[in-house]
Formats: structure tokens, C-alpha cells, sequence
């Protein structure tokens, strides 16, 4: 029987299939921009006119920081095209003889950008100027008298790209299951498939739980190919225990199939439950923090969505895989996905039915 129905659900059902190639091409889009130390600030073009070792190092430091992609051009209005193609974030201008002290040198940085890149400016802009505040206190030999004292703290570290991740995996669970479910029991149910499953000497909780449990077994899969193409291709960090991680990506997986029943028990057609499954799905998926963190949400709308089913899951995911906490580290997480759990349940074993008849 779970041989039957998994083999039913991964050769019938396109619907886990469609959701692994939209998660993996988020992930390629998001890899592009945040993995690998680029930031998602762009790329940063470097006109370099000086030859002076001020100049030099500016630009050494500039490139060491890897918060940008960075090239160098040579001319600034050739820079300044690549800007208006969209190809170039900032531009940074170093004019001749720049770091010279002579009184009659250049004694300014040219930074240019379009508004759209405000933020890759700023970033620029702040690193400049502390840098030659610094160069500026060298040359008149002065010593500073305040300071700022930096002390880092235990945490692993993590990037975004690395949040961005584990939202990825929730959000694959998320619509797999959820949609998986209520539209293959919707059209069970359409095509009295469920009806005749009655007259066989298979049990209906044997049926329905070959398949959960075919799902589940699609839904490791799932997680797998995310984190192995991550970890290896765009070089994500998991910190903590990998085996936690598919514990709460089934815990979850779960929860969302649960959901899914109980979007089947109240749809009466196919339409109707794919609709259904969409309409809750999609506000989850841009509201519960699979791509920026609920906390950046306007405080009202953030301490309503911080209840929705995917948000306390994700939260647990990415305390155990980013910050090598336990599943019970904060129990509230935990608990807020057992309720909805069992809520779930309780509401489509009283509304689920094998037949509409």
C-alpha cells in the first residue's frame, strides 16, 4: 500500500515536482545575489587615475571587505554606461595624483550612483570616509581620543543567504504539502476514487496514511536536494544538526499535510481546493519570514503573522541549523506548531470524509 501510493505520488502528482523547481529557482536568484560573500550590494566599479600608495591602498582595502563584486574600468564615462545598463551599483573615482601631498593635488573622492542604489552608496560612502578619517589622522599624526571597542559574541556565524535557506525549505514543505494534499484528495474525491475505497478490504486510515507517509518520504527528498545544492553550490552554512533539521522538516511537513486535509474536507471540487490552498499559502509565504525576518514587518502586522503556522516552525529551524539550538530551546516555537497541529487534525477528523455522499 505505501509502495502504491508512492509511487502514485511521485509519478501522478506534478505538484512536489513544480514547488522543487520554484524553490530551487528562488535559490538560484537569491544565491546569485547573497552567497558567496557578495552581499547582494552589487558590483562596485573602480576608476583608479592615482598612482600614489594612498590611492593604491584605498583601493586594496576597498576590495578586501567583500561586501561587493568589484572591477576596475578605465574611464569613468565608461563606468557611468555600465551604470545605465544596470550592470554597476557604484562607481568610485580616484582622480590623478589623488594621495600626492602636494598642495595643488586632488583632494576628494568621487562616489556615483542613481538613487535606486542608495543602500550600495551608503555602504560605500561610510567605508571612504572612515578610511580616510584614518589616513587623515596618519598624515597630521594625530591620535585619536575617543574610540569604539568591539567585542564579538559567541554565536555561529550565519549570512543571509543562509536565512534565506531555511525559509526555502519551509516554504517547499509549506506548498508540497498543503497543495499535494488538499488537491489530490479534492480530485480522490471527484473521481470517487475515496467512494470506492470503501468497498475494498483496505482500511481508510491504511489509505490515508500511505499517503502521509509517501509524502513524507518526497518531502526528505525535497529538503536533501535544497540543502546539498545550498551547501555545496552557493556554500551555505548549516551549523547545527543536520538530523534536527529533517526531525522539524517532517514535524512540519505534517502540520502542512494537515492543513491540507482539512482544506480538501471543506472543498467540493479540485478548483476549489487548489483556490483554497493559494489563498493561504501565498500570504505565508511573503508574511511568516521565509524571505526577510517578521520583525521588519510594521509591529502590527508582525505580531499578528508571528502565529501563522510556517512562522514558529521557521523559527525553530533556523535556531537548530544556523544557531545549533535545541528543538526546545525556545518551547514556545515548538508549542505554537504543536497546536496547530493538533488543531488541525481535530478539525479534519471531524470534517473529512471519503465521500461527499
Amino acid at each position: 500500500m505505501i509502495y502504491s501510493r508512492f509511487k502514485n505520488a511521485s509519478s501522478k502528482q506534478t505538484g512536489i515536482i513544480l514547488e522543487l523547481i520554484l524553490s530551487l529557482n528562488f535559490y538560484f536568484v537569491f544565491g546569485s545575489f547573497f552567497a558567496k560573500g557578495d552581499g547582494g550590494n552589487g558590483t562596485l566599479s573602480i576608476v583608479n587615475k592615482s598612482n600614489t600608495e594612498i590611492a593604491k591602498n584605498f583601493e586594496t582595502s576597498l576590495k578586501d571587505t567583500g561586501i561587493f563584486k568589484v572591477q576596475n574600468d578605465d574611464s569613468f564615462d565608461k563606468a557611468k554606461e555600465l551604470m545605465d545598463k544596470d550592470k554597476v551599483s557604484v562607481v568610485v573615482y580616484i582622480p590623478e595624483r589623488f594621495g600626492s601631498l602636494e598642495p595643488n593635488s586632488p583632494k576628494k573622492i568621487k562616489i556615483y550612483y542613481v538613487p535606486t542604489n542608495r543602500q550600495s552608496e551608503s555602504i560605500v560612502e561610510s567605508f571612504s570616509d572612515k578610511y580616510l578619517t584614518t589616513v587623515n589622522m596618519q598624515i597630521q599624526k594625530a591620535l585619536p581620543i575617543f574610540s569604539v571597542e568591539k567585542e564579538e559574541g559567541n554565536k555561529p556565524k550565519f549570512n543571509y543567504f543562509d536565512f534565506i535557506l531555511i525559509g526555502l525549505i519551509g516554504m517547499a514543505l509549506m506548498n508540497s504539502s498543503i497543495q499535494g494534499v488538499a488537491i489530490a484528495m479534492s480530485k480522490y474525491k471527484e473521481d470517487k476514487i475515496l467512494k470506492r475505497m470503501t468497498t475494498t478490504p483496505v482500511k481508510s486510515w491504511q489509505f490515508i496514511g500511505a499517503e502521509v507517509f509517501s509524502r513524507l518520504v518526497l518531502n526528505v527528498v525535497q529538503v536533501t536536494l535544497i540543502l546539498v545544492i545550498g551547501t555545496y553550490a552557493y556554500d551555505a552554512h548549516i551549523n547545527g544538526s543536520i538530523f534536527l533539521v529533517y526531525v522539524l522538516s517532517l514535524i512540519g511537513a505534517i502540520l502542512f499535510q494537515s492543513i491540507g486535509f482539512v482544506i480538501a474536507s471543506f472543498a467540493k471540487t479540485t478548483d476549489a481546493a487548489e483556490g483554497m490552498s493559494t489563498a493561504i499559502t501565498v500570504p505565508m509565504m511573503f508574511l511568516a519570514g521565509v524571505f526577510f525576518p517578521i520583525e521588519s514587518l510594521p509591529k502590527w502586522l508582525s505580531s499578528v503573522v508571528q502565529y501563522l503556522p510556517l512562522a514558529p516552525l521557521l523559527r525553530n529551524l533556523r535556531g537548530v541549523a544556523l544557531e545549533k539550538n535545541s528543538i526546545f530551546e525556545n518551547p514556545n516555537n515548538m508549542g505554537l506548531v504543536l497546536v496547530w497541529i493538533v488543531i488541525m487534525l481535530l478539525i479534519a477528523a471531524k470534517r473529512f470524509r471519503l465521500s461527499e455522499e
